[in-house]
């Protein structure tokens, strides 16, 4: 079996893990324009359950954390990753099989298994090669190309519905899966040196996971995760519905979220460029606490009735960008904030992380999202509390880590 032995240069590694990471936005992304062709053919009489296509995915990708990254401590970065990749595209092609909207959450409860690997151990593989604000740098910039897949996905799936059905997109997700997948394996080294093995024995596997969530730091930074991924995955579950029911811009929705999209990617280009030198938690703060401020701003002008009882569809569009754009300043500093102090059971550690913050957002997303009633609002509501928790979590944070201390706050 062939080997690479070659270390890749650093951007053809950034570009590799972007894509890696990137099977689960495509997954998500891809089906939106499909959701109403989904909801017409297997759930005509609830057309909300639609929006647990996206929910049943990530929650199985949540479950699925909990041991593709011990699994990877074992067996390597490389095979556990494949073995997901396998695994994403036997789920996906079980979709295109379904004829009920129970077989279709299934077989995404598959997929999302599958994709938990690539989404996780890919993680990893950057912690295996960088530490603190350099693994935070990196994050951002595999991030920067990683923005560019959810802002197209929505026009490629809906030209691959266009040509063969809703059905088809769920092809699509396996040929992506496959480049990735050869790309990985052709020309990717492994990452986990042999000395950092572990065993899968289960005191082992208690002992780090119990050294993870012990951590009091680490489990404060899942709190903010899980706050942040909630509201991101319950506008990601509501926005087709909000551009079609309440703007009626269905047909031009793959438009303006490929430009949405873009411009949210600014975010990771000013976290890449400050991170270094401002800080991870300082931004992550700044973040939450702005969009804290414009939520509220947002609800209370529309309570008011000042620009009217709904959102004019341009300040939904820009408050979306917010959004976005805040998941570029917050995620990436957030995963390495969470692992920093777990560089030797960074497979484990990431595992315990992501599944906890992931699984813990869909019971909040999901509420918000089936919330939706015509408007914007509950998604105003959500994302503000959710922000504002966030935020109070951060601070608390800094107090309790001496380095933070030393750096003064970036009011909003």
């Amino acid at each position: 079996m062939f080997r690479p032995t070659q270390p890749l240069s650093r951007p053809e590694f950034i570009t590799l893990v972007a894509m890696l990471i990137a099977v689960v936005a495509f997954a998500i992304d891809a089906m939106l324009p499909s959701l109403p062709f989904i909801a017409a053919e297997l759930t005509p009489e609830n057309p909300n359950r639609a929006q647990l296509v996206l929910a049943i995915f990530i929650l199985g990708m949540g479950f699925g954390t909990v041991i593709t990254g011990p699994l990877s401590d074992t067996f390597g970065r490389k095979p556990v990753i494949t073995f997901g990749l396998v695994l994403y595209s036997i789920g996906a092609i079980l979709a295109v099989f379904a004829t009920s909207i129970e077989m279709l959450l299934a077989a995404r409860l598959i997929q999302g298994l599958g994709a938990a690997a690539p989404r996780v151990v890919a993680q990893a593989m950057i912690r295996d090669l960088y530490s603190g604000r350099r693994m935070a740098q990196i994050s951002s910039f595999v991030m920067m190309i990683f923005i560019l897949v959810p802002a197209l996905a929505p026009s490629v799936g809906a030209l691959i519905a266009s040509g063969f059905g809703w059905r088809g997109v769920f092809g699509g997700f396996v040929v992506f899966a496959a480049i990735g997948g050869l790309w990985l394996n052709l020309r990717q080294p492994e990452t986990l040196a042999t000395e950092n093995t572990r065993t899968l024995k289960p005191t082992a596997l208690w002992q780090a996971a119990r050294e993870v969530l012990t951590n009091r730091l680490v489990l404060i930074y899942i709190a903010v995760m899980t706050l942040g991924f909630a509201l991101l995955f319950a506008l990601l579950s509501s926005i087709q519905q909000i551009y079609g029911d309440t703007y009626g811009k269905a047909d031009s929705f793959p438009f303006w979220f490929l430009v949405g999209g873009l411009l949210s990617g600014l975010g990771t280009v000013f976290n890449a460029v400050l991170v270094m030198r401002v800080g991870m938690r300082r931004l992550a703060m700044f973040a939450f606490g702005a969009q804290v401020i414009i939520s509220v701003a947002l609800l209370t002008i529309t309570r008011l009735h000042v620009i009217g009882p709904v959102l004019p569809f341009e300040v939904f569009f820009l408050w979306q960008v917010s959004v976005f754009g805040m998941a570029g300043l917050t995620f990436g500093n957030l995963n390495a904030l969470a692992l920093e102090p777990m560089g030797h059971i960074a497979g484990m550690a990431s595992s315990v992380v992501t599944a906890i913050a992931t699984v813990a957002s869909v019971v909040i997303a999901a509420p918000i999202g089936l919330a939706f009633n015509g408007t914007p609002n509950p998604l105003l509501i959500g994302t503000a509390v959710c922000s504002a928790l966030a935020w109070a979590l951060m601070r608390t944070a800094r107090k309790l880590d001496p380095e933070a201390k030393k750096a003064p706050l970036i009011h909003v």
